[in-house]
């Protein structure tokens, strides 16, 4: 039997974990164990200087799940290193509310998630969907965690090379509206963010991190790009970040 932990950041009662677990049931046995709030924008978090606290829950469909305190890489770790006793295949973590794309993948407790799960010699894979520019529509989190089945199927079947993991990113259209699967390099995000001060009523200044949301730069093959031209974007990444193109440039550097 194949074992698949879901997880994501948006809390244990976001609507596209279920839609994942529901799919992922078809091709293996399901554990659910998500964070008890919201982590969005979390990044990788391994929480050691308190105790971690795990509860069971049931999801609104009467779905057997466990939510935790800690971040969703810390539900992966837990996993992992034995909270319950059987060894895992894959994970997946999702389905985020909102695209993860480009330096998104840093930043992302969806994607990190994931990353955790190559950490500890597991399939990883991260899902997002996306709601075009406009668009009021309630997010079609059916397709997407249809959409991700198929990924993990052909992981599970195909394998994938030690330290990596799939990106995936869906826009928000209908399944007959689907225009097919593009393998896309990471593309590049641009942040407007903006520090917005204020005072506190004892006069104690306190501040945001606001802005508008990020944008991107929608060049053909990158994962900005294919989205946007409606495209379901599969990115692989790695996990080591060496960049090799300077290894040898940096060493004739005079370090004496």
């Amino acid at each position: 039997m194949t074992n698949i932990l879901i997880t994501n950041d948006d809390s244990v009662n976001a609507p596209g974990l279920l839609a994942l677990a529901k799919q992922m049931k078809s091709i293996g046995d399901v554990t659910i164990l998500a964070p008890d709030h919201n982590w969005s924008a979390s990044g990788h978090v391994k929480t050691l200087h308190r105790p971690i606290r795990v509860k069971e829950v049931a999801l609104s469909d009467g779905t057997k799940a466990f939510c935790s305190d800690g971040a969703p890489s810390d539900c992966v770790a837990l996993a992992m290193l034995g909270l319950w006793d059987k060894k895992y295949d894959l994970v997946v973590s999702g389905i985020n509310s909102n695209a993860n794309l480009g330096y998104d993948v840093t930043y992302s407790g969806t994607v990190t998630a994931a990353m955790e799960a190559v950490i500890w010699g597991v399939y990883g894979i991260s899902v997002s969907i996306e709601a075009a520019d406009g668009n009021s529509s309630p997010l079609n989190y059916g397709f997407a965690a249809e959409v991700a089945k198929k990924i993990a199927q052909k992981v599970l079947h195909n394998g994938l090379p030690k330290g990596t993991l799939l990106n995936v990113n869906v826009p928000n259209i209908k399944s007959e509206k689907h225009k097919g699967i593009k393998i896309s390099k990471q593309g590049l995000r641009v942040y407007h963010d903006k520090l917005v001060r204020r005072i506190d009523p004892r006069g104690q200044p306190y501040y945001w991190i606001g802005g508008k949301a990020p944008t991107g730069v929608p060049n053909k093959g990158t994962d900005i790009g294919d989205l946007a031209d409606g495209y379901i974007s599969v990115t692989p990444l790695k996990l080591d970040m060496t960049s090799y193109e300077l290894l040898e440039e940096i060493e004739r550097w005079d370090w004496e």
